[in-house]
Formats: structure tokens, C-alpha cells, sequence
């Protein structure tokens, strides 16, 4: 099989991470539950990992940071602490728009046909009732960047908080939470990060303090009814996935070793492969292709061809994995007006070569005929 369908979860895993997981599964047992040997192992595996993910992404001491099963998980505990008005964009993924919408008293700020934020209409959204501008790094569909440090500092101006989906940029693109100034920085840890999955992180502010969504069993103060308030256990009732943590943990020092290489390689894989289909008159491409920052996702569409059957052909006949269909990208899919075709996404990873490329541009070719 040709994976190309990172933006999903990555494949395969780096062996660090399938050993650390093992490893884990084997010496770990309920962390902040005992005093033996096997429960001290799980809690300072949570401990080092929340260490290292405080230090990989700026975040202002590791107690700020809380796990979760995923970037999701972190975004709803993070959208239903905002108070007031929010303002969001047009190219999130549902995991941004539905608790959004759940919560209400919103503002969507739309996109270009290119998928691009202007910056003077996401300032004109900000109202002074406005709590937050909750928007993501990188889109899971088209690859678009977008810049969360002219956000932050339009939010710091304004007063309120920037909540960052980081999904699709966490391991690709260098985050510093603190220097940023945002208030949540949620991703998950399965996708550029090589970890695990299951496994995420709500990375906080000191300010912001989400209540929990779920109370129980913390491992202390257990003669109180309330759960306890400081954090991290105020976000992580229940045991732990102290197997998921160290996976991610080691996912981090393998993209921190690599020095960047990991979205180099990604990229210049992507940036091959959308020069080649640019030669093919059967496809549209989407997004800003041109951009000098993007992330290693392209999305296409067969001018005669459903976006589905093209996936199953390439799945079929080639052996080439793709993602079909509408992405959880509802409003992106409006502004590029594939609303009904869905589109056909191609997600790249340094563990790719340039021949699986060029095989998947090869089969392209012959399907365009």
C-alpha cells in the first residue's frame, strides 16, 4: 500500500513510539493510584510527558498541561469556557464548528475561493462582547496556513482569547504557545506527532481555566464530593493514558531529533506532486497552491469523475490509500465550491518517497484518459 492519507492519522509509526507503547503496556500500572512500583512508573510517565509536551510547544509549565483522548475532546472543553460572543472561520473542521454551534452566539468569518482568511474582516468580527476567536493552524483539506501569530497579536489588541486547533500542525509547524499569547493550543497526538491513537492535549494559559465536562476519581482528595480544581486534575478525571502519553512523549523527541525535517521532506514531496498534476487538464486542485508556507495536504477533483470513485479506483488498481468525500470541512468545501463533489485529499509524510509520488502522478495520468 501507498499511504497518502496522513492528514487522518499517520502511517506507519516511527519504532521509538510502537516501542515506548509496548514498553509502557508492560511496566505501567494506574497512575496516582498506589504507592507501588508500577503506579510511581505510570505517573511519572504522565509527569515526563506532560514535560515534554510544555516544552515543545511553549506552554507556561507543564501543570498547564491536560490530556485528552483528542484535539476534539480539548476543543470542547476549551469553546464551552468562552464567555460572550466568538468569532470563528470559515475553513475549520467540525471539531471547531459543532461545539461552537452548540454553544452559540457566533460569527463565521468566510473565505476566499482560494480557502484564504483575510485578516481585516476577521478584525471587523470582533465585537466588544466578543470572548474569543477560535480558529485553526492549518486546514485538513486544502493545506492552507494561517497565521495564528497576526491572530494573536489581533486578539491581545482586542482583548480577548485566541483558542488554536493545531491538528494538523502539531509536530509539522513550530508553536510557541507563551510567545503566541493563546489562550488553548489543543491538538492531537496521532497524526505529525507519529504517536498513538487516543491520545491529546489541552494546553492552557494560566488564566483559562475550562470546567471539566467529566468529575470522578482524580487519585486525591477523595473524601471531598468536588473534584478537585488545580490542574491537571481538574481536566482529567478517570484513569489516565499513561500508554498513549508515553507514545506521544516519544513521537515528540523523534520530530524534535529530526530538526524540522519531518514537514521538509513532507513538503517538498507535496510541492511534487502538486507540480506534477498541474500537467493533468482532467483535475482541479484547490487552495493556495503558491503560498510559501503550507502544509503537505493537497485536494483534487477528476473533471468527470465522483470524488469517491477516483479513490476507489486509485485504492483498487494502484494501491494508492486517498481520502474521499467531504473532510468534516463543511464551510471550506463552500468557499471552494465543492459543496456536492466533496474532493479527493492527498496528505503527505517524510515517511513517503519521491517514486510513490511519482507512481500515484503516474496513475493519475492514465485515469485522466
Amino acid at each position: 500500500m501507498i499511504y497518502f492519507d496522513n492528514a487522518a492519522t499517520t502511517l506507519p509509526k516511527p519504532e521509538a513510539v510502537k516501542a515506548a507503547v509496548l514498553l509502557a503496556m508492560d511496566s505501567c500500572g494506574n497512575p496516582a493510584r498506589g504507592a507501588h512500583g508500577a503506579a510511581m512508573n505510570a505517573l511519572r510517565t504522565l509527569l515526563a510527558g506532560r514535560e515534554a509536551v510544555a516544552g515543545f510547544f511553549g506552554v507556561p509549565g507543564a501543570e498547564n498541561v491536560a490530556f485528552t483522548p483528542n484535539a476534539t475532546a480539548a476543543l470542547n472543553l476549551a469553546i464551552g469556557a468562552v464567555r460572550g460572543h466568538i468569532v470563528t472561520t470559515g475553513a475549520e473542521h467540525n471539531s471547531v464548528l459543532r461545539p461552537v454551534h452548540r454553544r452559540g452566539n457566533y460569527t463565521v468569518v468566510s473565505l476566499d475561493a482560494l480557502g484564504r482568511l483575510d485578516f481585516d474582516r476577521l478584525e471587523a468580527a470582533i465585537r466588544p462582547d466578543t470572548g474569543a476567536v477560535v480558529m485553526t493552524h492549518a486546514s485538513n483539506l486544502t493545506g492552507n496556513v494561517y497565521d495564528i501569530a497576526a491572530a494573536g497579536r489581533l486578539c491581545r489588541a482586542k482583548g480577548v482569547r485566541l483558542i488554536v486547533d493545531a491538528a494538523q500542525s502539531a509536530g509539522l509547524l513550530p508553536i510557541e504557545m507563551e510567545k503566541l499569547g493563546l489562550s488553548a493550543l489543543c491538538f492531537s497526538g496521532h497524526k505529525s506527532l507519529y504517536g498513538p491513537q487516543g491520545i491529546g492535549a489541552l494546553c492552557l494559559a494560566p488564566d483559562f481555566r475550562p470546567e471539566p465536562c467529566f468529575v470522578g476519581g482524580s487519585g486525591s482528595d477523595s473524601f471531598s464530593p468536588e473534584h478537585p480544581g488545580r490542574m491537571p486534575e481538574r481536566l482529567e478525571a478517570g484513569t489516565q493514558n499513561a500508554h498513549g502519553v508515553a507514545g506521544l512523549r516519544a513521537g515528540i523527541e523523534y520530530v524534535k531529533a529530526r530538526a524540522g525535517a519531518c514537514f521538509a521532506e513532507a513538503d517538498q514531496l507535496a510541492r511534487r506532486f502538486t507540480s506534477g498534476v498541474r500537467n493533468l487538464a482532467a483535475y482541479t486542485l484547490y487552495g493556495d497552491l503558491d503560498a510559501q508556507l503550507r502544509a503537505p495536504v493537497v485536494a483534487l477533483n477528476h473533471r468527470r469523475m465522483e470524488s469517491a470513485e477516483l479513490a476507489l479506483k486509485l485504492d483498487d488498481g494502484y494501491g494508492i490509500a486517498v481520502r474521499a468525500g467531504a473532510h468534516c470541512a463543511p464551510l471550506m468545501h463552500k468557499a471552494l465550491g465543492t459543496g456536492e463533489a466533496g474532493a479527493v485529499r492527498f496528505s503527505f509524510s517524510h515517511f513517503n518517497t519521491a517514486d510513490e509520488v511519482d507512481t500515484a502522478l503516474e496513475a493519475l495520468e492514465v485515469l485522466a484518459r
